[in-house]
């Protein structure tokens, strides 16, 4: 007589995998608001030295926090404001040389027509939506922007109490280490964004006056795209300069190929120049562990996580030494600090 098994499944098992699906869920529906809490804590630590200095000469901390997210946005704002009828009116400029780009090339080649078909309307009801698409997708934005400044006052506010609610979820033995871990990664991420704001500024000076020596149009607008870009790893820059080089290729070749040797040049001096002098030794990492945490940040948060990758790829080492020190080789911590010192 054969043996007949029965899968049997508890309600207890089924009540598990039901709020694990519920916990995959909330997670999924709220992932934007998870990466604006992580650019906050990014924003919080590095305002926290300016709160801190406050502080110090009596300025209550509240206050400080308070003021200092405002000055930073209100700062932003009259920058944007200052400029916006220039940045309009050379965003103008740029479209209508791509697209006088795109009617010559089309000209120049005929089969980009049946690659790429597409009448002149059919092509402004695409741009028509493209600019809704835009104006949308830029009041979500300001939505989570305001909620970002918000929850980073709170944060800056009450970071201590915080931190301490969050370790103490940390069995006793490992608290000291997430103590550790948790400074330098502070350390890291404060150099993080110094160091981001410091080589954007470079970059956009560097376009603004190359472009202005040159006499090119729309020198202010590029300048800006060029710092904003700046702030993503290793290839922001770069792709920055797409823009400027297509403009120039419809007004004048030998323009395009300076502008774009202007671009490559300052990418590759900040590369291997600016950048490991404004960082110091918080971010001792390759151009290809860059690229490889870009790529990875890329995919799983889109440009978030692509600006976010670099700082949590910099924790690494930290982590290293900390964590796993004792289950790696004797020799592996010691020799990949020598290898990010440079030392032999």
């Amino acid at each position: 007589m054969a043996d007949s098994s029965t899968l049997e499944i508890s309600w207890t098992s089924i009540f598990k995998v039901l709020v694990a699906l519920a916990l995959v869920w909330i997670w999924l529906r709220i992932w934007d608001l998870a990466m604006v809490m992580l650019i906050s804590i990014v924003i919080a630590v590095a305002v926290d030295p300016v709160v801190r200095w406050l502080e110090r000469r009596r300025v209550p901390r509240w206050l400080g926090s308070s003021a200092s997210i405002l000055l930073l946005a209100g700062a932003i704002i009259l920058l944007v404001l200052a400029g916006w009828n220039s940045i309009s009116a050379q965003g103008r400029l740029i479209i209508e040389g791509l697209s006088d780009l795109t009617d010559r090339l089309r000209h120049a080649f005929p089969a980009l027509d049946r690659i790429f078909p597409g009448s002149a309307a059919s092509e402004s009801s695409r741009l028509n939506q493209w600019a809704l698409s835009v104006a949308t997708s830029a009041m979500r934005a300001l939505a989570l922007v305001t909620i970002g400044m918000i929850i980073t006052v709170y944060l800056l506010i009450e970071w201590k109490l915080t931190l301490e609610w969050v370790v103490a979820f940390v069995p006793r033995e490992h608290r000291a280490r997430v103590r550790r871990t948790l400074r330098e990664a502070k350390e890291i991420v404060s150099a993080y964004v110094a160091g981001n704001v410091v080589t954007s500024v470079f970059a956009a000076a560097f376009v603004f006056m190359s472009l202005t020596i040159l006499k090119v149009p729309a020198a202010l607008l590029l300048s800006l795209l060029a710092g904003v870009f700046d702030f993503v790893p290793v290839l922001g820059f770069v792709v920055s300069g797409l823009p400027a080089v297509m403009l120039f290729a419809s007004v004048s070749a030998p323009t395009a190929v300076l502008v774009a040797g202007l671009y490559v040049t300052y990418h590759f001096i900040e590369n291997y120049f600016i950048g490991p002098k404004v960082y110091g030794d918080q971010l001792r990492l390759s151009n290809l562990a860059v690229l490889v945490s870009f790529a990875v940040g890329a995919e799983l948060a889109g440009v978030t996580g692509a600006l976010l990758a670099l700082p949590i790829a910099a924790t690494y080492p930290a982590i290293e030494r900390i964590w796993l020190a004792d289950r790696l080789s004797e020799d592996t911590v010691e020799k990949h600090q020598k290898l990010e010192t440079g030392s032999s």
